[in-house]
């Protein structure tokens, strides 16, 4: 398996560059690894901010597909916001 240097030097991850600080970014959007917890801090600071207070899951998934990415990430944000009691109350 290539890493991701190698991709993008290859031109196959065309729309993937990696930034001088090492960040691999997918259009400008921090890529997000496979990993639970750090999802779930991401999930939880946008959902609980003081600036959008418990959005829904268009709202969430616009606020947050601008500064990051990965895949499968608007599915993932979906199945957040419904498991969200105070979300489930407001219903």
């Amino acid at each position: 398996m290539q890493n991701k240097k190698e991709v993008i030097n290859q031109g196959k991850g065309e729309r993937f560059n990696l930034g001088v600080d090492g960040i691999l970014k997918f259009d400008n959007r921090v890529c997000i690894p496979s990993n639970i917890e750090l999802k779930k801090m991401i999930f939880e600071e946008a959902h609980k901010s003081k600036m959008s207070i418990h959005p829904g899951t268009t709202k969430m998934y616009q606020d947050l597909k601008r500064l990051f990415w990965w895949p499968g990430m608007k599915k993932e944000i979906a199945q957040y916001v419904s498991s969200c009691l105070t979300v489930k109350k407001l219903k």
